[in-house]
C-alpha cells in the first residue's frame, strides 16, 4: 500500500527545491512569461461583426449575455434563420454559450471550412519559410481531420496556438455529461494524436465516452473534450503559476452555465487541468456534482473545503508519476498549494493502479479510467479507493440507482 503522506523533513526539502526552482526560472525567462495572452483577433472580429449586425431589422443580442437569454433569443428563430447566423458569423456563433450545440457544430464546420482554405494557401505562399509552409500544412491536416463526419465541435478558435472542444454523445439527451479539462501542452496540433493516442484530449475523452458506457449501459452519457483554453507551454514558469488557470476557469464556467438540459456534470481534470477546475470551483453551477483530479500539481487551495463547492472532489495519482515530486505549496504566486491525494487535503482518493505514469490515466483496461467511469455516470458505491479500504466511499450513495437519480 502507498502512503501519500510526506514527513515534515521531505517538506522542508521540497520547500527548498521549489524556491531554487522559482530563482532559476525567474532568471531565464523573467516575470514576462506571466503576462497574458492577447485575446484571438479571429474570433474578436467574428463578435464584433455580430453586434454590429441585425436581423429582420433587429439588432442581435449582447453575444456576452446571460447564456440562457441567448437560448431563448435562438429558440425564437426559424431554422432558416439560425442557419443564416451561422453562415454570418461562424466563429461568434460557433463559440457562442447559449446558441444551440447543434448549432454550434454547423458553425464551426463553417469556421473550420474557411480555416482550412486559408492555410491551403499558405501552404504554397513563396513569401513563407519552408517551416511557414509545413507548419500550415500540418494546421491544415488538423483541420481535415476535425471536419470528418460525425465530429461534433462545440468550440473552436484557430488563431495562435489555437483552442477547441469536441463533444461525444448527445449533450441535450445526456443525463450525466463529463468534461475532460487536460494539461500543459495542449493545442489544436496536440488536440488528437495517432501515437499515444490516450494522452490526448481526445483519446481521454473517447476512451471515457466507452467506459461510461460500459459502467452505465442504462446511463445516456456525453464527454467534452475541453481544450478550449490557453494551456501553458512546456513546464516553464506559466506552468507554475496560476495565471492560465485564471484565464481559463472563466472560460470553463461560461460552458457550464451554458449546458443544455439538467444533466449532472462531473468534472475529469488532468495534470494542469486540475488547477483550472480548482480555481474554478467555487464559480461551478450546483449542477456539477463531481471533481475528479487525477496527475495533479495542486489546485491552489489547501484544503479541499476551501475551494467553496458543492461538488465532491476525488483525486487520483499513480505511484509512477513524476508529479508526485512536485514541491506541492506556494510561494509568491508560484506552485499550485496541497497535494490533492494527501490525508490533510480532504478529497475521496482513488486508486490509480496501473495508470502508467503521468499521461496514462486513460489508457484502457487501468482502474484510473474504470474509476473516472464510475463517477461520470454515479456509480459510486463501484469506485475503488487507493487506500485498500472503503473511506473514499463514505457517506455517498449506497446503490447505483441512487447515485445516478
Amino acid at each position: 500500500m502507498t502512503s501519500f503522506d510526506t514527513s515534515p523533513q521531505l517538506n522542508v526539502w521540497r520547500a527548498l527545491l521549489a524556491l531554487a526552482v522559482v530563482f532559476v526560472m525567474l532568471a531565464t525567462t523573467g516575470w514576462t512569461a506571466l503576462r497574458s495572452h492577447r485575446e484571438s483577433a479571429a474570433l474578436q472580429a467574428s463578435l464584433t461583426k455580430w453586434e454590429h449586425g441585425r436581423i429582420h431589422g433587429l439588432p442581435l443580442p449582447d453575444p456576452e449575455a446571460d447564456p440562457a437569454l441567448l437560448t431563448r433569443f435562438f429558440a425564437s428563430l426559424t431554422h432558416k434563420d439560425r442557419d443564416r447566423l451561422a453562415h454570418r458569423y461562424p466563429l461568434a456563433v460557433g463559440n457562442m454559450n447559449g446558441a444551440p450545440a447543434t448549432l454550434r457544430y454547423k458553425a464551426n464546420h463553417i469556421a473550420l471550412e474557411q480555416a482550412r482554405e486559408v492555410e491551403q494557401k499558405r501552404m504554397h505562399d513563396s513569401r513563407l519559410s519552408a517551416a511557414g509552409q509545413q507548419d500550415a500544412g500540418r494546421r491544415m491536416r488538423r483541420y481535415e481531420s476535425l471536419l470528418e463526419p460525425g465530429r461534433h465541435i462545440l468550440a473552436f478558435d484557430p488563431q495562435g496556438s489555437g483552442r477547441v472542444a469536441e463533444v461525444f454523445g448527445s449533450l441535450d439527451r445526456a443525463q450525466r455529461i463529463s468534461v475532460v479539462v487536460p494539461g500543459v501542452d495542449t493545442d489544436l496540433l496536440t488536440f488528437q494524436r495517432t501515437y499515444r493516442k490516450y494522452s490526448a484530449p481526445v483519446g481521454m475523452a473517447k476512451a471515457l465516452y466507452a467506459a461510461e458506457r460500459s459502467a452505465g449501459p442504462t446511463t445516456r452519457t456525453a464527454v467534452i473534450a475541453w481544450a478550449d483554453y490557453t494551456s501553458p507551454d512546456g513546464l516553464g514558469v506559466d506552468a507554475a503559476t496560476g495565471l492560465r488557470a485564471e484565464e481559463g476557469a472563466v472560460r470553463l464556467n461560461g460552458l457550464l452555465r451554458a449546458l443544455p438540459g439538467r444533466a449532472r456534470v462531473a468534472m475529469v481534470c488532468h495534470s494542469y487541468g486540475s488547477v483550472v477546475c480548482g480555481v474554478a470551483a467555487h464559480g461551478m453551477p450546483r449542477r456539477v456534482t463531481d471533481i475528479a483530479v487525477a496527475a495533479s500539481p495542486g489546485m491552489r487551495v489547501t484544503k479541499a473545503s476551501r475551494l467553496n463547492t458543492t461538488a465532491r472532489v476525488w483525486a487520483m495519482r499513480d505511484a509512477t508519476d513524476w508529479v508526485r515530486d512536485v514541491p506541492y505549496l506556494e510561494l509568491g504566486g508560484l506552485g499550485h498549494g496541497a497535494d490533492p491525494v494527501s490525508s490533510a487535503f480532504g478529497a475521496r482518493v482513488l486508486s490509480a493502479r496501473d495508470a502508467q505514469g503521468h499521461a496514462g490515466y486513460f489508457q484502457p483496461g487501468t482502474d484510473s479510467l474504470r474509476n473516472l467511469a464510475e463517477v461520470g455516470v454515479g456509480a459510486y458505491e463501484a469506485v475503488t479507493c487507493a487506500r485498500e479500504n472503503d473511506a473514499c466511499r463514505a457517506g455517498l450513495p449506497g446503490t447505483l440507482t441512487a447515485g445516478r437519480a
